[in-house]
């Protein structure tokens, strides 16, 4: 039997939760060990939230190639080396952002060992090397006895019935690495992911079709946010079938065929690709988890505390394993919390306050409460509502659609939560982020000098609105 090697803090997983939380863990004084079988930054930097923002800003940039003639800019028609694309997206911006969190762990003298971790007890884990390694020496792996265990295994792609992911039905990681744009790609799934890879591959030439099993496309945002964006997905020729029940999927070596019910009627589509974004489930299995004395839900969550805190004292978990959206910068703020919480901090999270964004044409993105929320809630709530389309920064960007929302008490005109659609709406958001956590009223947002012309002007003019003193509407 190895040596058993006794440790203080360990942390199961090198994605945006496991990362920030060794970071902090060792600013705090800690002396922390890291355990990731795959590569640093995890689903978010690897094959997720940053590369496909990369692919969307490349389709951005070709989209406007191609149609600056409203600024009375003519140009020959823009093409894409779609090659080209790729690789930019993976040296300079995911090898980039990769070595970078690689630096800032060595930097924290966090120890990083890239094995995989399989739970023994409440106390022990032992490592094991991932792939041909493992059966050589024994694995080359380790015995540890940790003081404190943050796990932090994030989540994976569901797979259908019917759709086995291979060359042609591929996951949201195969639809940020397909080898050419396709002439015909299928989306299964309106949420966040399938929304923008299918805005993504339409900017870039491909002609998308979208099914949802839903009446609508993005349910977690309010219909009229969501209006705006089906607008835009038109525009572009997507087309968008709701209540559509993906039924089967045929492949070979050039295509797919799917099959697809509305209403008990069946249709076939062939084409080049099949994306399928219906959901993640948490990685809470396979790896010793059941070994412990860690509740689960029905659902495969980690039940914790607000310090993320399972019923094993010693042991917290974050992420896409615990209750909540399954938001990289959730995890980051619960990593905090976690490493707080076992350097005794008062530390706690706090939902009410995490933005959500999805990066559709327009973007859209929301926090706190809106109004249907709020009433559910017992608060006696008013809107205010001012249009991009009265906002000089966006019409001089050609970018109009779209408004900002606020959401706040009768009484006392607190704000409790706000939604924007339009330009920079990821960006914007953090404002209003702000003052919800803040416990801010409209009025404090009116008062706020907001400078001229910008896109952060709405906000402000939401704000006037509210206080019954509009300006420009």
């Amino acid at each position: 039997m190895a040596d058993v090697e006794e440790k203080e803090t360990v942390i199961i997983g090198g994605g945006p939760g496991g990362y920030v939380a060794a970071i902090r863990a060792s600013e705090l004084g800690q002396k922390v060990t890291l355990i990731e079988k795959g590569t640093l930054g995890g689903v978010c930097l690897n094959v997720g939230c940053v590369p496909s923002k990369a692919l969307i800003n490349a389709g951005h940039r070709l989209v406007d190639a191609n149609d600056a003639s409203v600024f009375g800019i003519e140009t020959k028609p823009a093409t894409i080396d779609f090659t080209k694309t790729q690789d930019w997206k993976q040296h300079a911006v995911v090898d980039r952002m990769t070595s970078g969190v690689k630096m800032l762990l060595q930097k924290h003298k966090v120890e990083v060992i890239d094995q995989e971790a399989f739970l023994d007890n409440d106390s022990q884990l032992r490592t094991m090397a991932v792939g041909p390694k493992q059966f050589m020496d024994n694995g080359g792996g380790q015995t540890i006895k940790f003081k404190n265990l943050i796990i932090a295994t994030g989540s994976r792609p569901i797979e259908i019935p019917g759709f086995k992911f291979e060359k042609r039905v591929v996951d949201s990681t195969g639809a940020l690495n397909l080898p050419e744009v396709p002439k015909e790609l299928v989306v299964i799934g309106g949420g966040y992911i399938g929304t923008e890879l299918a805005g993504a591959y339409a900017n870039l030439g491909a002609h998308v079709t979208i099914l949802e099993g839903t009446p609508s496309i993005l349910p977690n945002f309010e219909k009229d946010m969501v209006s705006v964006v089906l607008k835009q997905l038109k525009n572009k020729g997507v087309d968008v079938i709701t209540n559509a029940m993906a039924k089967k999927s045929v492949q070979d070596d050039k295509s797919v065929t799917v099959t697809y019910e509305v209403d008990g009627k069946a249709t076939d589509l062939k084409v080049d690709y099949c994306l399928v974004s219906v959901g993640r489930k948490p990685n809470t299995d396979n790896f010793g988890l059941e070994m412990t004395s860690v509740k689960m839900d029905d659902h495969g969550l980690v039940e914790v505390d607000n310090q993320g805190r399972t019923n094993v004292k010693n042991i917290f978990a974050i992420g896409d394993i615990v209750a909540g959206p399954a938001l990289a910068h959730k995890a980051f703020f619960e990593g905090k919390t976690a490493a707080g919480a076992i350097s005794g901090k008062n530390t706690a999270n706090d939902w009410v306050g995490i933005p959500a964004v999805c990066f559709a044409d327009p973007e859209l993105a929301t926090v706190g409460l809106n109004q249907a929320e709020a009433k559910d809630k017992g608060l006696d709530v008013k809107t205010a509502k001012f249009p991009f389309a009265g906002n000089a920064r966006a019409v001089s960007l050609d970018q109009p659609e779209g408004f900002v929302r606020l959401v706040y008490t009768k009484d006392d005109g607190n704000l409790v939560g706000g939604q924007i659609v339009g330009p920079g709406a990821s960006d914007l958001i953090s404002e209003l982020a702000l003052a919800v956590n803040s416990g801010m009223n409209v009025e404090d947002i009116a008062l706020t000098i907001h400078p001229h012309p910008t896109l952060s002007e709405p906000i402000a003019e939401a704000a006037d609105i509210a206080m019954g003193f509009p300006t420009h509407i």
